[in-house]
């Protein structure tokens, strides 16, 4: 798979999604704890819209803590950015070469993929990202990844119901592909998506 091209046409998806939403669904909570839909969209398009140096200088005022620098620019940026603002940052930044500071180009289409679906899960939407991208980002899980996103799948066997790919040793929780690779990047998802003995532990409260 051509990832460039894959994450070209994922950021066109989620500004088609991100213009249909109502006023309302953008004040709405995503599985980002903490942040509404617009926080997300401003965090997508931070790395679009802020060159290098003017990052470093965020993170300098951040005290070197890049998940304060996030928050702090999200929830600055989202009340200062329209929506017509944020989802064009994210359009006209389709083919834009950002890449987060590890994982290279895979970890950015995973940046995208994963907030994409933090808003389309918590609002209820049938958003289904094609196949070949979750299978990809699914193929990059391993220990150190979950231990970098927080995702604690001790004694849990992680089995997509939707293809032919698991993880981990354990009680088996199941579900759509897409939803296990939230897991794998420490999201709580909405009770009814998982399956199995353990899925309470993966439930948002």
């Amino acid at each position: 798979m051509d990832v460039a091209t894959a994450i070209a046409s994922e950021r066109r998806e989620l500004a088609a999604m991100l213009e249909s939403l109502t006023p309302a669904q953008w004040d709405a909570p995503t599985l980002c704890v903490g942040w509404r839909v617009r926080e997300v969209a401003a965090h997508m398009s931070f790395g679009f819209r802020f060159p290098l140096p003017r990052m470093v200088l965020e993170l300098v005022k951040a005290r070197g803590d890049i998940n304060r620098m996030a928050d702090r620019r999200a929830r600055q940026d989202a009340a200062a950015l329209s929506t017509a603002e944020l989802v064009s940052a994210i359009r006209d930044n389709a083919d834009h070469p950002w890449r987060p500071p590890v994982g290279g180009i895979t970890a950015a289409l995973g940046h995208d993929v994963i907030h994409g679906l933090d808003i389309a899960v918590a609002l209820g939407l049938d958003r289904r990202v094609p196949e070949e991208r979750v299978r990809l980002l699914l193929e990059q899980v391993t220990p150190r990844t979950l231990k970098f996103f927080g995702a604690d799948l001790d004694g849990v066997e992680l089995r997509a119901d939707d293809l032919d790919w698991s993880f981990g040793a354990g009680t088996v929780l199941t579900g759509a592909a897409q939803d296990l690779l939230l897991v794998t990047y420490g999201r709580k998802l909405p009770p009814g998506r998982l399956h199995g003995t353990a899925r309470d532990r993966y439930a948002a409260t």
